[in-house]
């Protein structure tokens, strides 16, 4: 008998490592979805962290998959481990999350069943040297035994290729729940008070989210904007060295249960990443009716609306082009204001979870053996 990939009797099984930040709302934002259009959802990740309490919450069946984030000599034990979790769950669709558990969960597969890995960010962009040609060398050999690779932007797809990676890739915007990310009350956390302008970053202390080139700009803004205030939320591997960085007027909130009262009380929200596939912060912000600025990296061109790459759009890694673009919106509230309603505008049009979901929903439908939406044809580029 012919089945629909929202009976209830398919099984979808989510592979999660990291657990936390943009990966573990993409995973939750897709679980709420599919377990409300019917399917049996299995979310396997470390115990730890916020995607297996959160899943649970859901109604998901979840399943603890002790792995490392980064690849290691653990890696034939996390297999074994999740060959094991595979058996006693019997999935009829593998959506693997993130590298670790893309790279983990194709070799315990190995195709047996139809895959999907979204890399959510390539690997070989997170390092460099000898580690990069390896990562590389993996996602070009382990293609393969994706049936498909899912790119949240057509910049991380075209990455993808040019790098190399030959595989039937989907591009599937990311999305956001935009009934949560709305605009409110500011609340005004960590605001010094009326005046005095607050720039907020929102993101994982690391490398990738690339604080440590705002800090470097931030001396020019408080030239150029006497007053100016600078909040970090969230936390990561590199907070104490941007705490050595930062002057009195940065503020770190740490990690926060909630962060829209920080874009709320936001002037600007900025993130200047080194490398994304599509940030979720600025969609959030946008949401928020927030203006954001963010690095010309995969993704950030597609997430914005149309025009708004003039004044909030600068190349990676340039603190001096930084701080300048975030000197000219602080001291321009019309602009800043005009971003904030046009951004409002564009997210609930076109980055709204329940599109995101539904493009993955027919994604499923396909690989279950379903015919697929003309539209989401069009999207597909196969590269072989």
């Amino acid at each position: 008998m012919h089945r629909s990939a929202t009976d209830p009797g398919r099984r979808v099984l989510h592979l999660a490592q990291p657990v936390g930040g943009g990966v573990a709302r993409v995973v939750l934002d897709l679980t709420k979805a599919q377990l409300t259009a019917g399917l049996r959802v299995t979310v396997a990740c470390p115990p730890d962290g916020e995607l297996a309490g959160a899943a649970r919450e859901l109604g998901a069946d979840v399943r603890g998959w002790r792995a490392d984030r980064s690849p290691g000599a653990g890696l034939g034990d996390e297999v074994r481990r999740l060959g094991r979790l595979l058996d006693a769950v019997r999935p009829e669709l593998v959506h693997a999350h993130s590298a670790k558990a893309g790279l983990a969960g194709r070799l315990a597969v190995r195709g047996r069943v139809p895959t999907l890995f979204q890399p959510h960010a390539w690997s070989f962009e997170a390092v460099g040297g000898v580690t990069a040609a390896l990562a590389l060398r993996w996602e070009r050999w382990g293609a393969r035994w994706a049936h498909r690779v899912v790119c949240v932007s057509e910049a991380e797809r075209a990455t993808g290729v040019r790098a190399g990676i030959r595989a039937r890739y989907a591009v599937v915007p990311n999305g956001i729940d935009t009934g949560h990310f709305a605009p409110g009350a500011p609340g005004a956390p960590g605001r010094s008070g009326p005046g005095a302008p607050l720039v907020v970053c929102v993101g994982r202390l690391c490398r990738q989210k690339g604080q440590d080139v705002l800090l470097r700009a931030w001396p020019e803004v408080l030239r150029r904007v006497p007053g100016a205030r600078l909040a970090l939320v969230g936390d990561g591997p590199d907070g104490a060295a941007l705490r050595r960085l930062a002057p009195a007027s940065v503020e770190f909130a740490g990690a926060v249960a909630d962060v829209r009262p920080w874009y709320r009380a936001a002037d600007l929200v900025v993130l200047p990443s080194r490398w994304e596939g599509m940030a979720l912060a600025p969609l959030e912000a946008m949401a928020c009716g927030r203006p954001v600025l963010v690095t010309d990296v995969d993704g950030a061109r597609e997430s914005l609306p149309p025009g708004h790459g003039e004044h909030c759009l600068v190349p990676p890694g340039r603190p001096g082009v930084l701080a300048g673009a975030v000197a000219a919106l602080l001291l321009d509230p019309e602009l800043r204001a005009s971003l904030g309603d046009r951004g409002r505008r564009h997210v609930q049009s076109t980055h709204d979870a329940r599109r995101s979901a539904q493009a993955v929903a027919e994604l499923y439908r396909e690989l279950l053996g379903e015919r697929p939406l003309m539209s989401f044809e069009r999207r597909e580029s196969i590269h072989s």
